[in-house]
């Protein structure tokens, strides 16, 4: 299959677009998305949100975590094996048993394959799936294919109204190598930082991201060990473990605790006292109408998205000299919002 004739349409890295003629300041990324319209934040389904609650702290304050799921098409045996973990129970008493600094915070049962483990390993719920490696990527043909259509916000920017399989935008159309980062095309799809070599499209390890742990191949994990990245984006990666989520609110009670002398980061025999106790995982939609967590992601097809992706790969609010010329996908987080209960 020809990459030109799948997939999704341009996308906003390694943006050239010049500086738009304007009065005062340019905008920060931040002020752009404070000017969106309600109609371009799209509610996340209670359905896709985990609710991790964490032991106190030391002074005693509350800490809990928020996952988002990913939407179909990707990882979804994993993410049926995670709500099936969560609704089982088998989460609730489970602890963060690794803290990698600059790399991962990972969590699951301290008696399964940690160096100080003396219990016995918690029985594991049936029906869990057992998803083959194939399941990291999705067919590029199981994906929309979709036009990404850009708004001028000022007269110098042309749009370009269609553009195929990552293309990026430029003065001139299209042009296939300006989307490509060191490891593959890079897109936003329905609000998902997404990677895509003309077959296939695969989740991104950005900072935040939530994936499945294993062991050695042809082993993909079940979700009873799940991990998030709290340092420079392992892209390394990508394809090679399940993506199932993001950390959307609580990520400072994972990323901020105490990093663990062992191997890879796992806490040893003398340690056992720095691993974080997780109390509860909860699907969101099973919590109580007056509990469940309400949030937004700002709609990546959208015109705003497209300037805000464009303002993050070039910085030209006051603090900045020189506009970088592009971004990393990760470095254009989607933005996320708590909406009032």
């Amino acid at each position: 299959m020809a990459m030109r004739n799948t997939l999704l349409a341009t996308a906003a890295l390694a943006l050239s677009l010049p500086l738009a003629a304007q009065d005062g300041p340019a905008p920060s990324p931040g002020e752009i998305v404070a000017q969106a319209a309600a109609g371009e934040w799209v509610a996340i389904p209670a359905e896709q949100l985990l609710v991790m609650t964490l032991a106190p702290d030391v002074e005693g304050n509350a800490r809990q975590v928020t996952i988002q799921l990913m939407p179909p098409p990707f990882s979804q045996g994993w993410i049926d094996n995670i709500r099936l973990f969560a609704r089982s129970g088998w989460y609730d008493g489970i602890s963060v048993n690794r803290v990698q600094d600059n790399y991962v915070v990972q969590w699951g049962d301290p008696n399964y394959d940690n160096p100080e483990a003396t219990g016995e390993t918690k029985p594991l719920p049936e029906g869990l799936k057992v998803v083959g490696e194939a399941e990291y990527s999705v067919s590029s043909d199981n994906l929309p294919a979709m036009v990404f259509e850009w708004q001028p916000w000022d007269d110098l920017v042309r749009v370009a109204q269609s553009c195929n399989a990552f293309r990026a935008i430029s003065l001139t159309g299209c042009n296939d190598e300006l989307q490509r980062d060191q490891f593959a095309w890079a897109n936003h799809l329905n609000g998902w930082p997404i990677a895509n070599n003309g077959n296939s499209a695969w989740p991104t390890h950005c900072y935040g991201m939530v994936g499945v742990g294993r062991n050695l191949s042809p082993d993909t994990g079940s979700g009873a060990e799940l991990y998030t990245v709290i340092g420079h984006a392992p892209r390394h990666l990508d394809r090679n473990i399940a993506l199932v989520g993001r950390v959307i609110e609580g990520m400072e009670h994972l990323s901020s605790l105490p990093r663990g002398k062992g191997a890879l980061g796992f806490y040893g025999p003398d340690e056992v006292h720095k691993r974080t106790p997780i109390l509860t995982v909860r699907v969101a939609s099973d919590l109580p109408s007056a509990e469940q967590p309400r949030f937004e992601y700002l709609s990546t097809e959208g015109e705003t998205f497209a300037r805000y992706a464009e303002a993050r790969a070039n910085r030209r609010d006051p603090f900045f000299n020189v506009p970088a010329g592009g971004a990393d996908i990760c470095n254009i987080p989607v933005p996320v919002r708590r909406v009032a209960e």
